[in-house]
């Protein structure tokens, strides 16, 4: 089994290397000393959320912080195109689902989108709230997988919001997942270009509306068909996303 993973602040293991002694306190010093029950001589990993992972052994342990010495500090290089999941609202949890197994996938980001035929709603005054449940599913399922880079999850986007900024930037290839479409999501990867990012949009309970697709489409968007079967909102992202880490040959 691989050693655990925690998460220090954003620039924590800059210059560091190794011989370095860093601290690990806070809540995660918490989970690692009070829940984990980690102890002097084991072995642990460190990230700084952004860039860096480090592996080094647990020197001391004083109530809830842990001196660490590093034996190992790397940089992890993001891979192009970057995957993001623009994710429909949907009931029951299900959105939320779906962001926990991409970020186990390898999504890079995440966006909340607020469908036309989306059941669930952000109510107004509520946003912030709902977009921390985003963002904590997601730290939570990083830090599971041992991910060093913990993926950014974007402010609510409803349809409109999304294609306009889309549209701003030709280095994006957007994919919309629709179960009436004729091509397929290998088809549509083959004809992506050396893009920048590689967006997979996947709408919520009802599907996509006519409308939206043409928004899209005018926007820049592919449309494609992700097998014969119609998924739920909480497993077709985290399918394409995983369909699309092969077909790049990233699980080779």
């Amino acid at each position: 089994m691989t050693a655990p993973l925690f998460h220090l602040s954003p620039g924590a293991l800059d210059g560091a290397g190794p011989g370095s002694v860093v601290q690990l306190e806070g809540s995660e010093g918490h989970h690692a000393a009070t829940v984990m029950r980690l102890q002097a001589g084991e072995p642990i990993q460190l990230s700084d959320t952004a860039q860096h992972r480090a592996t080094g052994t647990i020197q001391e342990v004083t109530g809830n912080q842990l001196s660490i010495q590093l034996e190992e500090v790397h940089q992890e290089k993001p891979q192009r195109p970057h995957l993001v999941l623009v994710q429909a609202l949907a009931k029951d949890k299900r959105d939320l689902q779906a962001v926990e197994s991409a970020t186990e996938l390898g999504v890079d980001r995440i966006i909340p989108w607020q469908a036309e035929r989306s059941v669930a709603r952000w109510k107004a005054g509520r946003e912030a709230k709902k977009h921390s449940e985003w963002v904590n599913t997601v730290r939570a399922a990083a830090k599971q997988t041992r991910r060093a880079v913990i993926p950014e999850v974007e402010q609510l986007h409803s349809t409109g919001q999304y294609a306009a900024a889309v549209a701003e930037h030709p280095d994006i290839a957007v994919v919309v997942l629709h179960e009436t479409e004729e091509a397929t999501l290998a088809k549509a990867v083959e004809s992506v270009p050396e893009a920048a990012e590689l967006h997979l949009v996947v709408g919520p309970e009802g599907g996509i509306s006519d409308r939206e697709v043409q928004q899209l489409t005018e926007a820049g968007a592919q449309v494609a068909r992700l097998g014969k079967n119609v998924l739920r909102s909480s497993t077709a992202g985290p399918s394409a996303l995983a369909a699309v880490q092969l077909l790049l040959g990233r699980w080779d």
